[in-house]
């Protein structure tokens, strides 16, 4: 099966394809299974749940917000705050990206939104352009961390975990990486100060707390969601459909609301909804395919015949998920890699939400990582540096991922906290 999916891959064929093709191939032809009724009853298995409803719920949400002045009206509101401290405006790409994130649930997205509004004026400021470009990619990954993570319903829907507790489980890594990164930003800038102009807005603390009513309403809307999930009020599902209802009220009162716009964000939630349901129905046949050959099972019996740890483990599958970045967008490697690697995680005792947080960290880093870092391309829009020079100026952001990564291994109720006291 490896070899057929690889031969496949390689002939660029689309992920999903590759993935019924490839399990077609193993039940048809070498486990001599009824493939054809196998799709039928998996698919069917997969489509027919309530809970992935929350996907195109979430994405619609995101879709609208996108629409919005939002990430001006964060830039207005946050650069009066941050311009005097270590770094100055530096810190609203990363306060940006991550409140931007609690909305939008894609990285894409938010490096796009952010970086519009934030590039142009940093540079007309001043600011080193390795470091507005470095940190705009490092933060707008923030997407896929930052509940409602479109990438923690996948993996929920697939390890069959509580989504509503991979995304509390998602808020202190979250706001430990946009530490990580505020406080290299002030490193960077005290030892570098003409890099970094340090120039106070003129406004009284009143003024500046006034300004906050311009994101304050998505504020709530973030809380309110994260509110109603975590003392049980609501479940993802339900606190999506909540999420779309605020998003159209945000629109109709920032009076940004056009049937264009509201059809144009249907379509794409559509469009990106279809594309990951037919990668999931593709990785649940092929799934389905690895459990008829026992593939998976005998590699956790190796797993244990060996004595690997749960931090050899984790070391491992941190080389084979910063390799496979480089070639594979996010959604596809944990796809293509869980039906194998989640058995071997729980034979050696790792809880199945932690590693959800771990996997999208590790994920994170593949948007950064050339050739198929997304972000890097989305910044090379904004600016005229290669796409190898971008990385290297993000690689500083690329090591902090990687120390969140050992921080939440070393102290794993960073992430396990908040799930735990639902």
């Amino acid at each position: 099966m490896g070899a057929a999916l690889l031969i496949f891959l390689a002939g660029g064929v689309w992920i999903a394809v590759a993935l019924f093709a490839t399990a077609f191939i193993a039940l048809h032809f070498f486990l001599d299974s009824p493939a054809g009724a196998i799709l039928a009853t998996t698919a069917w298995g997969y489509i027919d749940n309530w809970t992935l409803t929350a996907l195109p719920l979430f994405i619609l949400m995101g879709e609208l917000l996108f629409r919005t002045k939002l990430a001006e009206q964060i830039f207005r509101s946050l650069a009066p705050w941050t311009s005097a401290i270590p770094g100055g405006l530096l810190h609203v790409n990363v306060l940006g990206c991550g409140l931007f994130s609690a909305v939008c649930g894609s990285s894409t997205a938010t490096t796009v939104t952010v970086g519009k509004i934030t590039y142009p004026e940093l540079t007309r400021r001043g600011y080193s352009e390795s470091m507005i470009v470095g940190s705009l990619a490092g933060s707008g990954t923030f997407g896929l961390l930052i509940p409602p993570s479109i990438m923690m319903i996948v993996y929920g829907f697939i390890a069959e975990r509580s989504i509503t507790k991979l995304f509390i489980a998602g808020i202190l890594p979250g706001i430990l990486l946009m530490l990580l990164f505020s406080v290299y930003i002030m490193a960077w800038s005290i030892v570098n100060p003409d890099k970094a102009p340090m120039v106070g807005e003129r406004m009284s603390i009143w003024e500046k707390i006034l300004l906050a009513r311009y994101f304050a309403p998505v504020l709530l809307l973030i809380v309110g969601l994260m509110g109603a999930m975590y003392f049980g009020f609501a479940t993802a599902t339900e606190a999506a459909a909540v999420g779309v209802l605020g998003a159209l009220l945000l629109l109709a009162v920032t009076r940004t609301f056009t049937w264009d716009g509201f059809l144009a964000a249907v379509l794409s939630t559509a469009r990106t909804s279809c594309m990951i349901m037919f990668v999931l129905i593709g990785a649940a046949y092929l799934t389905a395919a690895m459990g008829f050959s026992g593939v998976p099972q005998a590699m956790a019996e190796w797993v244990a015949q060996k004595g690997l740890g749960p931090y050899t483990l984790i070391a491992a599958l941190t080389v084979l998920y910063v390799f496979l970045g480089c070639f594979v967008d996010g959604i596809s490697m944990v796809v293509l890699t869980a039906a194998a690697v989640l058995p071997m995680v729980e034979r050696v005792g790792i809880d199945l939400v932690w590693f959800g947080i771990y996997i999208v960290l590790v994920v994170e880093m593949s948007l950064v990582t050339p050739p198929v870092g997304l972000n890097l391309y989305v910044l090379q829009t904004f600016s005229s540096k290669h796409i190898f020079s971008i990385a290297r100026d993000v690689f500083p952001f690329f090591l902090l991922m990687i120390i969140a990564v050992a921080l939440i291994t070393a102290f794993p109720q960073i992430v396990l906290f908040l799930p735990g006291r639902m």
